[in-house]
Parts: structure tokens; sequence; C-alpha cells
């Protein structure tokens, strides 16, 4: 059980890591789309690979946070029953969840996308407009880091659902622990009493 703790904290720690620091390309992206709008509306002038940075910024944050923000648990979803539920309930949504949906999903973008980004990076593919940005075989690689950080981060769910319904959440680190409901403080009310 302190493996799969471990194993947990470990994922999360690398996708909180990389979340932080991609996270800052947020304000890159504004400062080049500022950039391209000063330039294109008050110099009436503009250049490609500029408007190409901050489509390319944007793609590479928004593929390298994802694991981050699972963790995190932004992603959209409908939360009519899961929200309200007592945490073994949740913790066996998420294992089935992981199990059937999500690493199936993550191993399908990896396995259609890594011929692609192969490819791309076997002539180092770069924009197809003149002008624009080199390196786009780069950008096509974080279809592949997006695959495998939500992986990764999946399998960490996997292992805090294991542990809570093992009866081990005291092992849950901390960064991916289920919030406590009052249904929970009551089913470990009882649970106490037996």
């Amino acid at each position: 059980m302190r493996l799969l703790s471990g194993t947990a904290a470990t994922i999360s720690r690398i996708n909180w890591v990389i979340g932080q620091t991609f996270s800052w390309l947020s304000l890159g992206i504004v400062l080049v789309c500022f950039c391209v709008v000063v330039l294109r509306y008050i110099f009436a002038t503009s250049f490609v690979w500029l408007q190409d940075l901050y489509i390319w910024l944007n793609g590479a944050m928004f593929t390298a946070v994802a694991g981050f923000a699972l963790l995190k648990d932004d992603h959209v979803r409908v939360d009519i029953f899961y929200r309200p539920a007592k945490m073994r309930t949740r913790a066996l949504v998420d294992l089935i969840g992981v199990i059937f949906f999500l690493l199936p999903f993550t191993w399908i973008v990896y396995a259609y996308s890594l011929p692609f980004v192969l490819r791309s990076w076997s002539y180092f593919e770069g924009s197809a407009n003149v002008g624009g940005m080199p390196g786009l075989y780069i950008l096509k690689s974080f279809i592949i880091a997006f695959a495998v950080l939500v992986a990764l981060q999946g399998v960490a769910m996997l292992c805090r659902s294991i542990l809570v319904l093992g009866g081990r959440r005291d092992l849950v680190p901390p960064s991916m622990a289920y919030p406590l409901k009052p249904a929970d403080a009551a089913a470990e009310a009882i649970e106490g009493i037996h």
C-alpha cells in the first residue's frame, strides 16, 4: 500500500511541477498577442512567425498542463452524482472511469499520434505559413506529452482509489486527497462504533 502511495505522490509531484511551469506560458501568450495587435493596428505591420508563436504557445501550454488539471480535478464533467457521493463511491467511480475510459483514451491518442509526430520529426517540419515559425515538430510532440502526462495522472488516481477502497485513506498523498463530505464523516463515525 505504501508503494501505491509513493507512486501517486511521485506522479502528482511531476504533474504539479510541469503544470506550475507551463502555466507561466499564459503570460507569454498574452504578451505575444498584445505585440501582434500593437504591431498590426498601430504600426500597420505583422510578422507571421509572431502570429504562429502565440498559437503554438497556447497549444504547448494546454497540452502540457492537462495532467496537472486532472490532478487538481479541474476538468469539466457532470458532477450531479459525483460531488455529493461518499468518498468510497467517488473512489469506485474514479477507478472504473480511469480503467475503462481515461487509460484507453490516452492510449488511442498516443498510438495514433506517434506516427504523425515521428513523421514530423523525420523532416523537421516547420510552419505551413511562409515566414512562419520553424520547429512545428516540437509542438506536435506535445500531443505525446499530453497522452503520457494524463495517463500517468490516471495511474495516480488508480492508486488513490485503491488506497481509499482498501481502507488506507491515511496513505493518500495530501495533494490528491478527496474532500471530506458530511456523509463520509457519518460513515466513519458508524464504523468507529462497530
